[in-house]
């Protein structure tokens, strides 16, 4: 990215005036559609309790954060309220609207549908930014990096839609590596060179932290409103009700243990960060994800404990109800490994216990066993409380 990055924008940037770059309106529409894709993505998993299942919905849900992270980057340099930029905005949108909608069919019917899309998302964004007139060669020179490679993942998206069964499914996951080495590997190009954190200089920190706790607040959403609903289609009972607040509970948790500090934490380490390219790639880009994933594993358990709460464990069931806290807790250790530099010894301890559940979480109601796992992370969110409040507690002479 070019040094010199114009302090006033130019047109289609942001100006980069030393103030703090907020979320748009636009973006917040924007995001609505996304609120639906994560719907669509506990369904299907709710819907395929299988390890294929769930192999699959990884899949799709790692597509769906690529393609809506990368808008994000996008938007942080690019000014929403362009009337240009708003327009791919919503080209974006309505593409991402489509690939939701074909989610329960992806691996079926409506491959082609799902990959046409993303495919068009990620390679048609890329392609503006190339060839905007934004008047940054260093951006322009990232972006025909980025393009290169989306339009080399995008060929094994769409081959693998016009094929069937385990074909299919080995050909999107060799795009999705494709997808995920890509940052990793500073987009190198042959004739382009490689992009290195540096390049990124110029993000706005902040900005890439208030997008990615809007995406979590966008999971944590659809797990409440899912908790509601299924508590609305069912005859109350004794045992109904306190499934209901066994869940809700446990949203509470997962939410105060990211945004009671670590949230803010984020946002003022990447804002004050030299090299915040760093940081937006590895605790934003890549470490949210199994938080995101998290919360929507969760949301499954939350259903199968609301709906049928006395019913004794499967493997299938028990693998919802521990992995779901699990993989939330290890996406935020890692995101905390990330700003502070230390390991998180309380999330590390949360999930071995979680892991130790297992043998009895697969002989024991559903109820007891999402009380004990949403306990664990209630604890975790305990201790972060009372660290924090020790750490700012005056020390007497």
């Amino acid at each position: 990215m070019s040094a010199g990055w114009p302090g006033k924008g130019t047109g289609l940037l942001r100006a980069r005036d030393g103030q703090a770059q907020r979320v748009t309106n636009m973006e917040l529409f924007f995001d609505l559609v996304y609120v639906f894709a994560v719907t669509q993505l506990s369904r299907q998993l709710l819907e395929h309790l299988t390890p294929g299942g769930a192999f699959d919905t990884l899949l799709l849900l790692l597509a769906v954060w690529w393609a809506w992270i990368y808008t994000a980057w996008v938007t942080n340099w690019c000014d929403p309220n362009h009337s240009a930029v708003r327009v791919v905005l919503l080209g974006v949108m309505l593409s991402s609207l489509v690939m939701s909608a074909a989610i329960p069919d992806a691996f079926g019917g409506r491959g082609l549908m799902f990959a046409g899309a993303y495919v068009a998302i990620q390679v048609g964004r890329s392609l503006f930014m190339v060839l905007a007139p934004h008047g940054d060669p260093g951006l322009r020179r990232n972006f025909q990096r980025i393009l290169v490679w989306s339009a080399a993942s995008g060929v094994l998206w769409i081959v693998g839609a016009l094929l069937q069964g385990a074909t299919r499914e080995a050909l999107w996951l060799a795009a999705v590596i494709v997808d995920y080495l890509a940052p990793a590997s500073g987009f190198f190009t042959p004739g382009l060179g490689r992009s290195t954190v540096r390049d990124w200089r110029t993000i706005t920190g902040g900005h890439i932290a208030e997008r990615c706790q809007q995406f979590i607040l966008i999971a944590l959403g659809e797990s409440v409103l899912d908790t509601g609903a299924t508590l609305g289609e069912l005859t109350p009972s004794t045992v109904t009700v306190v499934a209901f607040v066994v869940a809700f509970i446990g949203n509470v948790a997962l939410w105060w243990v990211y945004f009671y500090r670590s949230a803010e934490w984020g946002s003022e380490r990447i804002s004050s960060d030299r090299e915040p390219g760093r940081l937006g790639r590895t605790a934003y880009t890549y470490f949210h994800l199994p938080m995101v994933a998290g919360i929507i594993v969760a949301a499954v358990a939350i259903e199968l404990t609301i709906s049928h709460p006395l019913a004794h464990g499967a493997v299938a069931t028990a693998a919802v109800s521990l992995g779901g806290p699990a993989l939330y807790l290890a996406g935020h250790a890692l995101f905390k490994r990330a700003i502070s530099g230390h390991l998180s010894w309380s999330r590390i301890i949360a999930i071995a216990a979680l892991a130790a559940m297992i043998p009895v979480a697969a002989v024991s109601p559903i109820l007891l066993t999402s009380a004990a796992a949403g306990f664990i992370v209630v604890l975790v969110a305990c201790w972060d409380t009372y660290a924090l409040r020790a750490r700012a507690a005056p020390v007497s002479g």
